[in-house]
């Protein structure tokens, strides 16, 4: 079936509303951020503790670059799932504008509405 005749009164196609109102609503709805997540085994240095004989305490820490510097920034616990989807959302984001923006250059390509 032609695109140009999944076209709705807003001229976009089926596809591109769904990766619309899909990015709407991350963009809306819920947080982002980018950046990208690395859990690190660390040791605390009390002689007695769990970390001395090699069972480190996990620590998850949020990895971005800004103005050309790698930073790095401890996640508490409390907020390791928040974060974790702020993330898992900021690549979702860009995974639906690429498609878009993909859709909209095979347009171009094929001299298309």
């Amino acid at each position: 079936m032609s695109d140009r005749k999944q076209t709705s009164r807003t001229g976009l196609s089926r596809q591109e509303r769904q990766w619309r109102s899909k990015l709407t609503q991350l963009v809306s709805q819920q947080g982002f951020m980018r950046g990208s997540l690395q859990e690190r085994t660390r040791v605390c240095g009390k002689p007695n503790c769990k970390c001395a004989q090699g069972q480190g305490h996990k620590s998850l820490y949020l990895v971005l670059s800004k103005e050309g510097k790698t930073q790095q920034l401890y996640v508490p616990r409390q907020w390791e799932s928040a974060v974790r989807q702020w993330v898992t959302n900021y690549h979702d984001v860009r995974d639906l504008m690429e498609k878009i923006s993909e859709y909209h250059l095979n347009k171009v390509q094929k001299r298309q509405g």
